[in-house]
C-alpha cells in the first residue's frame, strides 16, 4: 500500500509540474503575442510615416508649398482689384453724365394710376 501511496504522490507531483509548465508556456505565449503586437504597431507607424513623407514630397512637387499658394492667391486678387479700378476709371465719367441726365431732364407726366382714374371718369361722365 505504501508503494501505491508513493506512486500517487509521484503522479500528483508530475501533474503539478506539468500544470506549472503549461502555465509558463501560456505566459510565454502571451508575452510573445504582446511583443509581436508591439513590433507590428511599430512597423505600421514606420510605414505610415514613410507614406506621409512621400505624400508631402508629392504635394510639394505638384502643388507647391503653402507660401506659393498664398502668393498666387494674393497675385490673383491684386490683378482683379486692378481690373476693377481700371473699369471704374473708364466708366466713371459716363456714369456721372447719365446720372446728371436722369436728375436734370425731368418730364412731368401723370402717374399711370391717375391717368387710368381720369380715363375711367371720362367714360362714366
Amino acid at each position: 500500500m505504501a508503494s501505491q501511496t508513493q506512486g500517487i504522490q509521484k503522479l500528483l507531483a508530475a501533474e503539478k509540474r506539468a500544470a506549472e509548465k503549461i502555465n509558463d508556456a501560456r505566459k510565454r505565449k502571451a508575452q510573445r503575442l504582446k511583443q509581436a503586437k508591439q513590433e507590428a504597431q511599430a512597423e505600421i507607424e514606420k510605414y505610415r510615416q514613410e507614406r506621409e513623407h512621400q505624400f508631402k514630397e508629392y504635394e510639394q512637387k505638384y502643388l507647391g508649398t503653402k507660401g506659393d499658394i498664398e502668393a498666387k492667391i494674393r497675385e490673383d486678387t491684386n490683378a482683379q482689384l486692378d481690373a476693377m479700378q481700371r473699369s471704374v476709371a473708364q466708366n466713371k465719367q459716363a456714369v456721372i453724365v447719365r446720372l446728371l441726365q436722369l436728375v436734370c431732364d425731368i418730364r412731368p407726366e401723370l402717374h399711370h394710376n391717375l391717368q387710368l382714374q381720369k380715363k375711367l371718369q371720362g367714360e362714366f361722365a
